[in-house]
């Protein structure tokens, strides 16, 4: 292994009232890639910069080998002092020649003379981007680069990168990204780092074995104390293995779907059917836009189904806001109607996420100063739906301005979905998020009983989530494609059908069969009862919430409010571990069919 060309010994930042982090060990060696990954508030964006060395560490001995050149790509650089773009990029003793940033801009699609102030979240990321990359890094610290691109530009940004010669750190919430890209990571979580010469792709595998081995190691530990040391582990892997299950579930709304797409006859014959149009929610009929003489959507004819998740998909600039605004009803077509259910409620969840006050507290957001949230009807203790959110209870104090970027994105979630709606409306959502809160969001998300429309850049994201994709290509065309991103990219770059038939054999000889085994007799029994006592968990966890939302019940009777939450951890515990053994006897039967 060559000798690393950046470290820190002993670093140690105190944040706040106590330490962020202590005693973290790292080095980068000439031609790492790595994944830094945590959760949001764990102190990433802080270690990068200490990295770079713009911030001082309160302990530890950087060092770095003489001529080594570390540039740093900042999650939301100020371009406030700056008249236009390019002023941005060749800005500061340490800037790049002019002619080196508009070649990167030229294949990033960046007019520089564009005035900083009116530019784009798109176009000032691929600005930062330019000014980053011309200057020649032997050491590349990346801070969720790919928010704000389009897919064009992050198809350009990784094979950029997979030909670069130096080293890199990137923090980003992008599966596919860091799955292609990285070789090792760096995991920095509860205040102490561990490095593992993996990539992201074997990223989850790792943590679950970490998990397994501390879980081992706090059995002898009060079990009330584990229970707290250990809630979010536990709970990031019950979720983990609950998303297979959905998972399954989702390839089954698309196999519905797909049938109901089909080809031009098949999807007539799908529109005209009484059911299909009963359970639609918006329709959009001969739909077309234009914006100055371009037009954007061209005679779109669609169908948005209760229950459906819809992904928006395209390039900056193909028109995925607008078919949004169209959908929703806060743009008129130029031709064509759209006609939304009377019965449609909906919420929206923007990317600029304006509706948060920095100087308002988590409580305030919340709850409206008090101690009970109302989720869709239901009562629920702040601390614990704070739980729910990969929140520790003890932010509720905490001002919206204390917290970080995933974390105010991560609160907004939470207010928002306590409220009753059937059309939720999110757009690029998954900005700012860690990887622990986008499979919470991806959970939420399928467990949700109405409609979703979702405009995103995050493939794997999309794969996991939605069950009809709409692809822009700029043109005014719009691809309708069941499933998610793999599957309209696959239809772009599928062959022909009449190609395919051609130079497919005639024939294919059937597989041999499988030999077939059954399950045991505890298996079986378990397969086939486990589904009603989950029921019967699902009814006490009820009737103690329901019991629970008597905002008196805690200064009336503090003996049996605990014994209520002790009672409701357990259960929760216990429906987790039913839900996990059910899962996996289903697929155990699945493989044996």
């Amino acid at each position: 292994m060559a000798a690393p060309i950046l470290s820190y010994e002993g670093l140690g930042l105190v944040q706040g009232s106590g330490w962020l982090f202590q005693d973290l060990d790292i080095y980068i060696g000439p031609r790492d890639r790595l994944a830094l990954i945590g959760r949001n508030g764990a102190g990433k964006t802080t270690l990068l910069k200490l990295l770079a060395g713009r911030i001082e560490p309160d302990r530890g001995k950087r060092t770095i080998v003489p001529g080594t050149h570390v540039v740093m790509l900042e999650q939301e650089p100020d371009f406030r002092p700056f008249a236009t773009l390019m002023d941005f990029a060749v800005a500061g003793a340490d800037a790049p020649a002019g002619h080196e940033v508009a070649a990167i801009a030229d294949q990033l699609g960046i007019d520089m003379s564009r005035a900083a102030a009116s530019a784009s979240g798109g176009e000032r990321r691929r600005a930062a981007l330019a000014r980053a990359l011309a200057q020649n890094p032997d050491v590349l610290l990346l801070d969720e680069p790919t928010n704000h691109l389009d897919l064009a530009a992050i198809d350009w940004l990784e094979s950029w990168l997979a030909r670069y010669t130096g080293a890199f750190v990137v923090i980003s919430h992008d599966r596919t990204f860091l799955t292609r890209l990285t070789r090792q990571t760096l995991w920095l979580d509860r205040g102490s780092i561990r490095r593992k010469e993996i990539g992201f792709g074997g990223f989850e595998e790792w943590t679950e074995a970490v998990y397994a081995e501390e879980a081992r190691a706090a059995q002898k530990l009060d079990s009330k104390l584990r229970l707290e040391a250990h809630w979010l582990e536990r709970g990031v892997t019950a979720r983990r293995k609950r998303n297979q299950g959905r998972l399954e579930k989702l390839k089954e709304m698309r196999a519905t779907r797909a049938a109901m797409i089909g080809g031009p006859g098949v999807a007539k014959l799908g529109l005209a059917n009484d059911d299909v149009r009963s359970k639609s929610v918006i329709v959009a009929e001969g739909v077309s836009k234009s914006f100055d003489g371009r037009t954007i959507i061209k005679n779109l004819d669609f169908r948005v189904q209760r229950g459906d998740r819809i992904g928006i998909v395209g390039a900056n600039g193909a028109g995925k806001s607008t078919l949004l605004k169209l959908l929703t009803g806060e743009l008129q077509p130029d031709s064509g109607s759209i006609t939304l259910a009377p019965t449609l409620d909906g919420i929206i969840i923007d990317q600029q996420r304006s509706l948060m006050s920095p100087e308002k507290r988590v409580r305030d957001v919340l709850a409206d100063g008090g101690d009970w949230v109302e989720v869709r009807g239901v009562k629920k203790h702040i601390q614990g739906y704070l739980k729910e959110f990969l929140f520790d209870p003890g932010v509720v104090e905490a001002s919206v301005g204390a917290l970080s970027g995933g974390e105010r994105s991560r609160l907004l979630l939470a207010r928002e979905f306590a409220r009753e709606s059937n059309l939720l409306v999110l757009d690029e959502p998954t900005n700012d998020l860690d990887l622990e809160t986008l499979d919470l969001l991806q959970e939420v998300i399928a467990d949700y009983a109405g409609t979703v429309l979702l405009v995103s850049h995050d493939r794997d994201f999309l794969d996991r989530t939605v069950t009809v994709t709409l692809g822009l290509d700029g043109s005014g065309k719009v691809d309708i494609v069941a499933g998610g991103y793999a599957d309209w990219e696959a239809k772009r770059t599928r062959p022909s059908i009449a190609k395919t038939k051609s130079a497919a054999p005639e024939s294919t000889p059937p597989p041999p069969p499988r030999a077939r085994r059954k399950l045991s007799y505890k298996d079986q029994r378990d397969y086939d009862l486990l589904p009603a006592r989950i029921e019967a968990i699902e009814a006490e966890i009820a009737d103690i919430e329901a019991e629970l939302s008597d905002g008196a019940l805690f200064t009336r009777d503090n003996a049996r409010f605990k014994a209520l939450t002790d009672k409701l951890d357990a259960l929760r515990t216990e429906k987790a571990a039913a839900e996990d053994r059910w899962l996996a006897l289903a697929e155990e039967v699945e493989a044996l069919q």
